[in-house]
């Protein structure tokens, strides 16, 4: 287990540590109420404790991390394991996501404890590990899956946790995520209107529970926009550039091949591009592409990925935001929340040049 513990606190202090009984004799207050504003109990109004944490942020106070740990049986640190053979975990997703968190968790006067594990099981063995050594008092959880491990093992130790992502079975579970079902909706409808009667979905690891919700998306967008729906055109388990190479191969290889396609993941949507350069179609006018992620690598495609972008910076600093207040004692039915994505359209959806069927016998010559 690697783990890296930020301070997140002021950077400086005053020469000699500020006690709480100078700070609360400096506010006027007793030390219980000081304490109490500070570690965020609820019978403290939201106006004391904001003068509480201006006063102490002025005056350099600190609070002795184990003797609060003692008094309040919190380490004052949210805790992330980060799988790092997961598809996404090395792109800039992680170091904005990680921005986010500590922003919030600075601005509460709380740590990061993140550690690194290199697979599914190493990950919950590291969780598992920081619960009993007791690193961190809740976690978030990056890429819920249909069948989490990460979240039985904090239910069974009653650890407060909020995902990145929802579940299909909610009790218990505060989270935050990005409606990605609406982005696939829109991108079909946005494909239909351009002219797109036949539109095929890639979709991401069945394993993510984004992934049912994001076909569930493609299914609402084809409804909308007056299109039947051909199970030939639906793929799936493409999560990097190579998957998505391969299930646009045999997207294209069909009779009545698709004129666009809508991706549930940028770095699969790429792997089009290189199918595409084979053949010698071009992307955005034989072939269009909308994809999701908004990730920096679609900006260099020719032409630029159209994609529906996600500010995995607010992301993380919502979730350490409820997580904290999910510590101290809010019920994870009021901590939950969803946020759209934004339609980044860069060039590479357009009116179709060919049809399905003229489509088919292009690359039929070009494969002859």
């Amino acid at each position: 287990m690697i783990q890296t513990v930020h301070d997140l606190g002021p950077a400086e202090a005053p020469q000699g540590r500020v006690t709480i009984t100078q700070l609360s004799a400096a506010l006027g207050l007793s030390k219980s109420t000081v304490s109490r504003a500070l570690n965020g109990y609820p019978d403290i109004s939201e106006s004391t404790r904001l003068r509480v944490r201006r006063g102490a942020e002025t005056m350099g106070y600190r609070p002795l991390s184990h003797a609060q740990a003692i008094r309040t049986g919190r380490v004052r640190a949210l805790g992330l394991v980060v799988q790092i053979d997961d598809h996404d975990s090395q792109r800039p997703f992680l170091a904005d996501f990680l921005a986010g968190i500590s922003v919030a968790a600075s601005a509460e006067g709380w740590t990061l404890t993140v550690a690194t594990a290199d697979s599914e099981a190493r990950t919950v063995r590291t969780m598992a590990q920081l619960v009993e050594d007791r690193k961190a008092d809740g976690f978030i959880l990056p890429r819920t899956l249909s069948d989490d491990a990460r979240v039985a093992l904090l239910r069974a130790h009653d650890v407060p946790f909020v995902m990145f992502g929802r579940t299909a079975k909610p009790e218990g579970c505060a989270w935050f995520d990005i409606l990605g079902e609406d982005a696939m909706r829109d991108a079909v409808v946005h494909l239909s209107r351009l002219g797109h009667h036949r539109i095929a979905f890639v979709n991401g690891g069945g394993r993510y529970n984004y992934s049912r919700l994001r076909l569930a998306g493609y299914r609402a967008g084809l409804a909308a926009a007056g299109l039947i729906e051909d199970p030939v055109l639906i793929r799936s388990e493409a999560l990097r550039t190579e998957d998505g190479a391969r299930e646009t191969r045999a997207l294209l290889a069909l009779d009545a091949p698709p004129t666009a396609v809508v991706f549930a993941v940028d770095h699969a949507a790429l792997g089009l591009y290189r199918v595409c350069a084979d053949l010698g179609l071009r992307v955005g006018r034989d072939l269009s592409v909308i994809s999701y992620d908004g990730v920096p690598d679609g900006a260099y495609a020719d032409p630029p990925l159209s994609s529906f972008k996600v500010d995995t910076r607010a992301a993380g600093q919502r979730l350490a935001e409820m997580l904290i207040a999910r510590i101290r004692g809010t019920s994870p039915e009021e901590l939950r929340e969803t946020a759209p994505a934004v339609f980044a359209d860069r060039g590479s959806a357009g009116p179709p040049r060919l049809d399905s069927g003229a489509l088919a016998q292009r690359l039929a010559r070009e494969t002859t």
